[in-house]
């Protein structure tokens, strides 16, 4: 069964999603795939223990400090998908890789020699679990600071807060909006 909560933070309101005693969703109100594959009626439950160990990890990333380890989670997408999500949960914190880098490391670990990074950005893109599992800290290999469902200003805010030099990071025109 899904539960959902919900969290204000310095980015806007976030919505979290349990399933079975796990987070399975955090997203920013409005985001691109907002509360996909749940459906808008679902039970809020802001009593349940994966609720409020996550306000506690999100606290603390937004007062600056690395969370340390993240909640449990419970993802639901492709095998794909699954397996560049658990890959972005490796990124350490305050650190960041580009799709070409996620893409190879993918092809090693399934020893079919070549991945494509185009996938690998879809995968990255539909990510359900925003900031905890870091798609922010995924940038493109010529520095564009791309591809964030949360909007490039929550991106590079969160790239700063981390304490990541945003200079070197080429910022796109267009798709800068909260």
């Amino acid at each position: 069964m899904f539960y959902k909560d919900s969290v204000a933070s310095p980015l806007g309101e976030i919505t979290l999603a349990s399933r079975d005693g796990k987070l399975s969703g955090l997203w920013f109100s409005g985001q691109k795939y907002f509360m996909a594959k749940l459906d808008p009626a679902t039970e809020p439950r802001p009593d349940l223990p994966i609720f409020a160990e996550t306000k506690e990890w999100l606290d603390t990333y937004f007062s600056g400090a690395n969370p340390g380890p993240i909640p449990p989670v419970a993802l639901e997408g492709t095998p794909f998908q699954r397996r560049v999500w658990n890959l972005l949960a490796t990124i350490p914190y305050g650190e960041t890789v580009t799709y070409g880098q996620l893409a190879t490391r993918l092809a090693e670990e399934s020893e079919s020699g070549k991945m494509s990074c185009r996938a690998v950005g879809g995968a990255v893109g539909h990510n359900p679990i925003s900031i905890i599992l870091p798609c922010h800290r995924v940038v493109g290999a010529d520095g564009s600071l791309t591809g964030y469902a949360g909007g490039i200003k929550r991106k590079l805010f969160l790239l700063e807060l981390e304490g990541i030099d945003t200079a070197r990071f080429r910022i796109p025109t267009k798709g800068t909006a909260l």
